[in-house]
């Protein structure tokens, strides 16, 4: 017994040495949620203490990374993604994707790509049936009286879903009509909000708000039947695939310039598309892993695989982005919502 108290005291001495030894600083999104067994066996296998970072949207993530760029608060940052990758880059807060992780599909040009999915309008099906209004066919159908006050849309001076879904309209409709467009939608009372979880969880009629449209992703009804608590069999909501409202979004994960444990920060982004992780993606934030032959759960019945989408290259979203955003709010938000 006195072995064994000895034995259970050098071992427990030994992992706190162990969990002191390093840290890790990990940035993420809000919504980083890789199973909490596997992050605690890629400490133990490494000799390190993780320190998650979580700082709201994915846009939100950038601009902490680019304001505390002289004292970075990261060694390595995931969930940075297509829309948001062009601002990081000439910031300079990144440092170089290296060469052997460029595998995987799709990719994510000067990061390592980990997981993608698709932004696109999800809808109540509930209150559709209890209105019977018709869905809309078209993006056009949206600024129509009959779905006035119906629309919920994320920020995306601050939303990556928001700027993707905006960066969708303007790839399909081109610049000048995009613009209109969503002149006409704040004249037929779309609201606006900070970001996916406030849009989703607070604005969305699926769970108490007013609006039975909300920007969201088309693996959202999956994850609606997979964490429902009366077992569904069928979604209460479905996906609203119309021409010019799907974006294919990419996440990544790089090295923060300026940040400590280099080794340690490569080994957990290669942790990130290992097979235990990437089968883990799915289910727990909702996005499609990069690496093939990762079979998924079979839930994803439930979710869409959008046959095409409408997504500028990331050259063309490095160079305009900032500027449609800035156009996108004088027009949209000049009311003052």
């Amino acid at each position: 017994m006195q072995l064994f108290k000895t034995t259970s005291l050098i071992s427990a001495l030994l992992l706190a040495g162990l969990s002191h030894a390093a840290e890790l600083r990990v940035l993420t999104h809000s919504s980083f949620a890789v199973a909490k067994p596997l992050l605690a066996q890629f400490e133990q296998q490494n000799g390190v203490k993780l320190n998650i970072i979580k700082a709201g949207d994915a846009g939100e993530m950038v601009n902490k990374l680019i304001l505390t760029r002289a004292n970075p608060i990261a060694d390595v940052v995931y969930g940075i993604d297509n829309t948001m990758m062009g601002k990081a880059a000439a910031a300079g807060v990144l440092l170089p994707e290296p060469a052997e992780r460029k595998s995987g599909q799709p990719q994510l040009p000067g990061a390592t790509s980990i997981d993608y999915g698709y932004v696109t309008l999800n809808y109540d099906k509930a209150w559709f049936a209890k209105k019977q209004l018709p869905l809309p066919k078209t993006l056009d159908d949206l600024t129509r009286p009959a779905y006035k006050d119906l629309l919920v849309v994320e920020n995306p001076a601050t939303s990556s879903p928001g700027l993707a879904f905006l960066l969708s309209t303007i790839s399909a409709m081109g610049e000048t009509k995009a613009m209109a467009f969503w002149a006409k939608l704040r004249d037929n009372g779309v609201k606006v909000s900070k970001g996916w979880t406030e849009a989703y969880y607070t604005d969305f009629s699926r769970n108490g708000g007013a609006r039975p449209i909300v920007v969201s992703y088309a693996t959202s009804p999956a994850a609606e039947v997979f964490y429902s608590k009366e077992k569904l069999s069928t979604s209460p909501t479905a996906n609203l695939l119309l021409p010019g409202a799907v974006f294919q979004q990419v996440e990544g994960a790089a090295l923060v310039k300026g940040g400590q444990q280099a080794a340690l920060a490569r080994k957990f982004i290669a942790f990130l598309r290992s097979d235990a992780v990437q089968k883990d993606i799915p289910t727990s934030m909702w996005m499609y892993p990069v690496q093939p032959g990762i079979a998924l759960d079979p839930v994803f019945q439930h979710a869409e695989k959008p046959a095409a989408h409408s997504t500028p290259d990331q050259q063309q979203i490095a160079a305009n982005s900032a500027g449609w955003v800035g156009k996108w709010t004088r027009i949209v938000l000049k009311s003052g919502q």
